[in-house]
């Protein structure tokens, strides 16, 4: 950050970014986003053929993980201290999903690897890429937890994992907060990803179901919330930590007016439902 007289400018430029889950949907967003802001992004995925296309369309370096093992996460930070030196910044962008199911139902196989990929693939690269932040005395971590965090939903490991993400960044903001490392996170709502349209298409999510309950009546693009991302680890955000900040188009604000049936009906047109979210994609 340079200050001008009454001017501030954040200088962003040659700062380096590790992305986790870079090579699709948010992951991927985030990357073009802040390589478009002068980062010099690292694209980890499992995925390497992915990581390897999103690093050359923005000109970072790709770059394998798997996010649930220890010794490919230190083999990551090698990699990055190697090239480029101590990233500034972290997002732990992989995860994985899970159906809705009743609880009785839910065995522990998926229990189980929803919860390691998760919260295990957020812990470790957070605590060892994070450690290096913190033995520099700067960086900025952002975190992807999700609005199920933070409700109530027949997602049961789904949405514990993510309640789990949102107190793992609370803790990780205080214990680095003395020393320069920033840590907030964000809480996506229903996001047009292309898992999102192909459950769409194939009529596992309801769209009018989701924009009933949704006070801006439309999805959230993976650009918004990548753009709430660049805010949270940039200094514009530099007193801010130990947050997780729902980017959601309103979800959790509207369910209880439902409550109150027609006197507050929301009156949302649902002819083309993607067609104001696409709008945002092109501008």
């Amino acid at each position: 950050m340079i200050t001008t007289g009454r001017w501030t400018i954040i200088n962003t430029v040659g700062r380096v970014c590790v992305i986790t889950g870079g090579a699709s949907g948010i992951g991927a967003a985030t990357a073009r986003r802040l390589a478009g802001a002068g980062y010099r992004v690292v694209v980890a995925d499992l995925d390497l053929d992915g990581a390897n296309r999103v690093a050359a369309e923005i000109g970072g370096f790709a770059a394998h993980v798997d996010v649930v093992n220890e010794q490919s996460v230190r083999a990551l930070l090698g990699e990055v201290l190697e090239r480029w030196g101590t990233p500034y910044a972290l997002v732990t962008s992989a995860g994985v999903t899970q159906a809705p199911v009743p609880a009785e139902d839910l065995d522990l196989p998926e229990w189980q690897r929803v919860m390691t990929v998760n919260v295990q693939g957020t812990w470790l690269p957070a605590q060892i890429i994070g450690t290096a932040m913190a033995e520099e005395g700067r960086g900025a971590i952002a975190t992807i937890a999700s609005v199920a965090g933070m409700r109530s939903m027949p997602l049961h490991a789904y949405s514990t994992s993510k309640a789990a993400v949102i107190q793992l960044t609370s803790n990780l903001a205080t214990q680095w907060g003395s020393r320069g490392v920033r840590v907030n996170g964000v809480a996506p709502g229903y996001t047009l990803t292309p898992l999102l349209e192909s459950r769409i298409a194939e009529g596992e999510r309801k769209i009018e179901r989701i924009l009933a309950t949704n006070a801006m009546g439309r999805l959230v693009t993976a650009d918004e919330v990548a753009s709430t991302i660049e805010f949270l680890i940039g200094d514009a955000a530099s007193a801010i930590t130990g947050v997780t900040i729902p980017v959601d188009a309103g979800w959790l604000v509207t369910p209880s007016w439902s409550t109150y049936g027609e006197l507050v009906e929301l009156s949302h047109d649902h002819t083309n439902p993607l067609s104001k979210t696409n709008e945002r994609t092109r501008q």
